[in-house]
């Protein structure tokens, strides 16, 4: 709501996103339909994917209007003359649909994103917004170092840098980042959807632990395992994987090193594997779970999470105690008042410690998911996060009279 009548206009906002939407990215679909109302959000991308899921009003599509290039060779669109052809058509699409709608703001989210939007926003007259996300921070400067000078220029450029805490906010600066220009936002869950059911376990029934993620180094899923494998010794367990591998030949890999694990300790009969599943069946499947473990690495090619995974904030909002690992922004999300249960990256023997903490206190684990519970309702809402965004927006925009609660 508008604190003062001075809603002559919306503030209109473009988001520039290559595919809407991976079924990963649930998050950027809860970033954009808490907004406000009077934010008018149009969404920007290359292809649409999932729309069963994460349909919203203002889906405008480049594919659609080119069909015929849907069909060309995957070695032709690779082609490096191709890829700045397609990019150059996309610019200029959104240039125009901005005109259309008077937008004031381009969203892109993902730095790299930003960098191709840099020409298109000067173009339409915009004020542009990026928000990191995890793996263009750190992989992509890593690999690719083009990206580091490439990421000047967008830092000279861009009115504003989004990123999800403190650690990832600082790994911007250290890229080369002015700190006035970078804020934090946290990422918001919908949390009115998310029941609060504090779990408890009883020492004569199996403990229940899920796994959630897709297949990829930094989500530390044979570590997990690892530390599972030791723990059935001490009682029964019986595992949920939630996620699979993606085409990519890495993910692929992991995938490989997961199932190694899971034979080494014998573990075949004691874990379903469901792969990629809806996000209503994640929830569903949680509240059949005690543990969530969750530890995420560094990887090998500089991988991180950037900020910390969403699932994580999901979990500990549905009341089930997280084990993960002290990495990137996690420290900010799993604040609780009773006790931390981040182990170092890779340390399997503390993730082992931190899940023999959970079934010899039993007793402590209704305050430790009271106080995780009212934390992400503070910071992760993602209906007061959208007001906040909407403030970040009206903060750059010529709108200086509107002031959103």
């Amino acid at each position: 709501m508008i604190n003062q009548a001075l809603n002559q206009k919306n503030i209109t906002v473009l988001h520039s996103n290559d595919n809407w939407l991976p079924l990963t990215e649930n998050w950027l679909y809860n970033q954009i339909r808490h907004l406000p109302e009077e934010i008018e959000n149009h969404i920007i991308c290359k292809t649409t994917s999932n729309l069963e899921q994460f349909d919203l009003p203002n889906i405008h599509c480049l594919s659609e209007l080119l069909p015929r290039f849907n069909n060309l060779d995957k070695k032709i669109i690779k082609l490096k003359g191709w890829s700045y052809l397609y990019q150059l058509f996309f610019s200029q699409f959104l240039v125009k649909i901005a005109a259309k709608q008077n937008a004031d703001i381009l969203h892109s989210h993902f730095g790299n994103t930003a960098w191709l939007n840099i020409r298109a926003a000067k173009q339409g007259n915009l004020k542009h917004i990026a928000t990191f996300y995890g793996y263009d921070v750190n992989f992509m400067p890593k690999q690719y170092p083009k990206w580091l000078q490439r990421y000047q220029t967008l830092f000279k450029h861009i009115d504003c840098i989004l990123c999800e805490g403190s650690h990832m906010a600082q790994c911007i600066a250290d890229l080369g980042c002015p700190e006035h220009k970078i804020k934090v936002h946290h990422l918001g869950i919908a949390i009115e959807k998310i029941p609060f059911k504090p779990r408890s376990w009883n020492p004569s029934e199996p403990l229940h632990v899920l796994i959630a993620a897709s297949f990829r180094e930094k989500k530390g899923i044979p570590y997990a395992i690892e530390a599972l494998g030791q723990l059935q010794h001490e009682l029964p367990l019986e595992v949920t994987i939630i996620g699979d591998a993606t085409p990519d030949h890495r993910s692929q890999a992991e995938k490989q090193t997961i199932l190694t694990v899971i034979e080494k300790y014998n573990l075949q009969s004691k874990v379903r594997m469901l792969g990629y599943q809806p996000h209503a069946v994640l929830l569903e499947e949680a509240y059949k779970h005690h543990v969530f473990i969750s530890p995420s690495v560094t990887s090998n090619d500089g991988d991180t999470e950037g900020g910390a995974p969403v699932a994580i904030i999901e979990m500990i909002a549905t009341g089930m105690p997280v084990v993960s690992t002290k990495h990137c922004d996690i420290p900010e999300v799993t604040k609780n008042s009773v006790r931390s249960l981040l182990a170092l990256e890779r340390d399997v023997d503390g993730l082992v410690s931190h899940l023999k903490w959970l079934i010899n206190h039993p007793d402590q684990w209704s305050k430790m998911l009271e106080a995780g519970r009212g934390y992400v309702e503070q910071e992760y809402d993602a209906r007061q996060q959208g007001v906040r965004l909407a403030n970040i927006y009206q903060s750059i925009s010529s709108y200086s009279g509107l002031q959103f609660s």
